[in-house]
């Protein structure tokens, strides 16, 4: 992507990635963040995802294992030397970052639904475990060389620590020895170039055999080291110095063993540097509510609920209030013209718009609604603030002008254009004609562009072209107050003579303007003063007329479950009723029985009739008899057959139709109120109290029901 440094500085991209800067864990990575600039689709598409996935990891459980670490540049290069030695502290970090990768590829696979992007880069890297195993062979946890490090090395410190045993046992033996006599002075010992020394008397050094290693500041002491001590001393130094070439040969050795794998451990500190700064950026967007919007191959940005990423954080600092934005790009709409008086964010609503272009071509998570979407363009340029040059002796609009020149033989339709105070710095006539020619050229390029501007010229040219739009940032008329809102669609005023009459300029000044100014020039300012007002309160009523129509729908949806609930319960309550109808009818013949056995009817007769009425519930309960079911069986069975010809279903459905035409037809008749009916299927009568279209309310006496009417049958 093409972009310069001033259109960078301009975007405030500079100040954007130093807020990224502190969440990194590495001095190295601060520096490849501050040098992170938009690249080709791919690689920025690859860096969103991991991204987007590192962020997710901080609202769920599964943590990522990735800590601070120390960079191994210096060893990288140190290695390669050859029979160089690199120091205990150097290999203590080469092997903590093999472990970091090693406990990155166990944890990724586990999770590769959640971070699929993560987990195929990190497995991609040659593990080697053997690393590890080397280091710890030589090294102990403390950093250390261990004595098993070589079978040399451990006998050499096994007679360092005879040596220092016998010089311990052999100096307290004569400490012990000289106490007994007057030749000590009060401190008796004392510690000399690290080694245990007798405090003699001067008087009595002759008395004393030993190595005279110094004396007192005054003289009076004689600092004496014990023979019996002497030769164990020069043994200890002598195992010493040994030890120190052995170290020396098992570090060069070991050194020589690990920089065969230099190319994997550089390539673990590439992928740990990444990873630092995709932890970095994650991190950044979880304080800004950063969000993967949809990125689109096709030339259609739809921003919605855009915040500018510099003024959230202030704003969340100062604890004040923040205005998205929402606006599209697209083939069809490429250019939006934002008007309006000064203060009202229409500078802000254009570099929100660049720097998160910037941002999400950088691979950085951008602040706006999940929704939203955008796609790449190949140059963005700037053309914002203030371009005075001391140095070259060039005015804002001279050097506005050279801008103007680069960007005209660049654009092309892969090209973003962002463009304040459009056609400013000149006599504004003339500045506005040229202004009007620079905005036809880009428009034939089929350049994407924002620009803000207060020229009406412009604003009416906007309006004829079909692939641009005017835009307002919204004021209120009233009280001269930025709604900070961009409304897309109308061009905006500039509210001139009433910003300076609010600001106190007397009104005979003003009136003397308005009279300086074309009068074609003020109405039209007025009519769109007017314009924006009235639409203003379009869109506040539109709105709340949304918000009541949500609302009643709402509540009519509520007032249909319950009625349906009702439905349900009159229908259970109808089924319970016939249930217990039935039942009383049934103890009424039960009761029947009793009283023609109590006035003597014979048992046989009443045991009959009992009979008679167990199969008449066992035939309501089983249905109609298995010769039947098999006569309905062969039917079904030729009817299936005869459907299958299209011309019986035809006939069949033309059939249909004719007998529903008459089922209406005789229900129109009789289905009025007053009709006695009932549900089909079911022994309870009620009466029609009212017909409304294809539903009846029965009255059954002690309850009503609203019910379908083809779910009735005249009585």
């Amino acid at each position: 992507m093409q972009i310069t440094q001033d259109s960078l500085e301009e975007l405030e991209f500079p100040r954007l990635l130093a807020e990224i800067s502190p969440y990194a864990f590495s001095e190295k990575t601060i520096e490849r963040i501050s040098s992170l600039r938009p690249t080709v689709p791919s690689k920025a598409i690859l860096a969103l995802k991991k991204t987007s996935e590192f962020l997710s990891s901080f609202e769920s459980e599964n943590a990522i294992p990735f800590n601070e670490f120390e960079d191994i540049d210096q060893e990288l290069k140190w290695m390669l030397i050859e029979n160089f030695r690199l120091e205990n502290k150097a290999f203590i970090k080469i092997k903590n970052l093999t472990e970091q990768i090693g406990r990155l590829q166990k944890f990724f696979p586990q999770f590769s639904d959640i971070f699929p992007s993560l987990t195929t880069e990190v497995m991609t890297l040659d593990f080697q475990k053997v690393i590890i195993e080397k280091i710890d062979r030589v090294f102990n946890r403390f950093g250390e060389v261990k004595n098993e490090a070589s079978p040399t090395l451990k006998l050499l410190r096994d007679n360092i620590q005879i040596a220092k045993k016998n010089i311990d046992e052999n100096f307290n033996r004569a400490l012990n020895a000289y106490a007994q006599s007057d030749f000590l002075d009060e401190i008796r010992e004392t510690i000399l170039e690290d080694q245990r020394v007798l405090a003699v008397k001067s008087g009595f050094k002759k008395r004393v055999s030993g190595r005279i290693l110094g004396v007192s500041k005054t003289g009076s002491i004689t600092y004496i080291q014990p023979d019996s001590v002497v030769k164990h001393y020069f043994k200890l130094r002598e195992n010493l110095e040994e030890e120190k070439k052995e170290i020396d040969k098992i570090l060069r050795t070991l050194t020589a063993e690990i920089s065969i794998f230099q190319p994997q451990l550089s390539d673990y500190q590439d992928y740990i540097f990444n990873l630092d700064i995709t932890r970095a950026k994650a991190k950044f967007a979880e304080k800004i509510g950063g969000v993967l919007p949809k990125i689109n191959r096709h030339q259609t940005l739809k921003l919605i609920d855009a915040y500018h990423p510099l003024l959230w954080i202030k704003n969340h600092e100062q604890q004040k209030s923040i205005y998205p934005q929402t606006l599209i790009l697209n083939e069809h709409n490429r250019i939006i013209c934002i008007s309006g008086p000064n203060a009202g964010g229409k500078s802000i609503t254009l570099k929100t718009l660049g720097l998160l272009q910037l941002m999400i071509q950088s691979g950085i998570l951008v602040p706006v609604h999940p929704k939203s979407e955008m796609f790449f363009f190949r140059k963005i340029m700037t053309d914002i603030g203030d371009n005075q040059s001391i140095e070259n002796h060039l005015s804002t609009y001279s050097s506005r002008l050279k801008k103007m020149s680069r960007i005209i033989r660049k654009a092309d339709p892969h090209t973003l254009l962002l463009i304040d105070e459009f056609g400013t710095g000149s006599d504004p006539e003339l500045g506005g004609a040229l202004a009007e020619s620079f905005l036809e050229f880009f428009y034939g390029k089929q350049s994407f562009a924002i620009i803000t501007t207060h020229y009406t010229n412009i604003k009416l040219v906007v309006e004829q072209l079909p692939h641009a739009q005017n835009a307002a940032m919204l004021f209120d008329e009233k009280t001269l107050e930025p709604l900070y809102k961009l409304e897309v669609g109308q061009a905006g005023s500039s509210f001139t003579f009433e910003v300076a009459e609010k600001n106190k300029i007397p009104w005979f000044i003003i009136k003397s303007a308005k009279k300086k100014v074309e009068k074609d020039v003020v109405n039209l300012d007025k009519t769109i003063v007017k314009l924006q007002q009235e639409k203003f309160e379009v869109e506040k009523l539109k709105t709340d007329l949304s918000q009541k129509k949500e609302s009643v729908e709402d509540k009519r949806e509520n007032l249909q479950k319950l009625n349906e609930q009702l439905e349900q319960k009159l229908f259970n309550f109808q089924k319970l009723y016939e249930e217990e109808h039935r039942k009383l009818q049934f103890g009424n013949k039960i009761e029947a029985f009793i009283d023609s056995y109590v006035k003597g009817k014979s048992r046989k007769d009443i045991v009959k009739d009992f009979v008679k009425i167990l199969e008449q519930e066992k035939y309501r309960k089983l249905g109609t008899d298995k010769d039947e079911n098999k006569k309905l069986k062969i039917v079904k069975r030729k009817i299936t057959q005869q459907l299958k010809r299209e011309d019986i279903k035809e006939k069949i459905a033309e059939t249909n139709e004719k007998i529903e035409e008459k089922r209406r037809k005789e229900r129109a008749v009789w289905l009025k109120e007053g009709q006695r009916v009932r549900i089909i299927g079911s022994t309870s009568v009620g009466t029609i109290e009212k017909v409304s279209k294809n539903r009846a309310i029965v009255n059954y006496g002690t309850f009503k029901t609203q019910i379908n009417t083809d779910e009735l049958e005249r009585v």
